[in-house]
């Protein structure tokens, strides 16, 4: 049985390590995916524009005496607009207008739709 044991786990062994160097000379041969100048653009815009939002989101949510949780966030190429189902004061407005503009990439924050008391 033990010797069973031993063979079957070298037979895995060498199996795994033939898969290997196979693999990596497939890999090598292949020729590097190219993206045309535009995806690439967009891609960075997207996800510059995914990073802005979690960030400006988190700090909303973080923030005391603002209801970040009630707060939408979205971000298109830097613009960051807030809105909201909730009323806030005018002070929490500002408050969640100046933590949006403090992060790193926005360009403009709109704060048309936040509902004021």
């Amino acid at each position: 049985m033990k010797k069973f044991a031993i063979a079957a786990a070298t037979a895995t062994a060498l199996t795994l390590t033939l898969g290997n160097v196979a693999f990596a000379a497939q890999q090598s041969t292949q020729a590097p995916m190219m993206l045309a100048a535009g995806e690439v653009t967009k891609a960075k815009e997207a996800t510059s524009d995914t990073w802005i939002t979690t960030k400006v989101k988190a700090d909303l949510v973080t923030e005391k005496g603002i209801p970040g949780t009630d707060i939408k966030v979205e971000t298109n190429k830097g613009v960051v607009s807030l809105s909201s189902d909730v009323a806030v004061t005018s002070a929490q407005k500002d408050t969640a207008v100046a933590i949006a503009k403090k992060i790193k990439g926005v360009q403009a924050v709109s704060a048309d739709g936040l509902k004021t008391n």
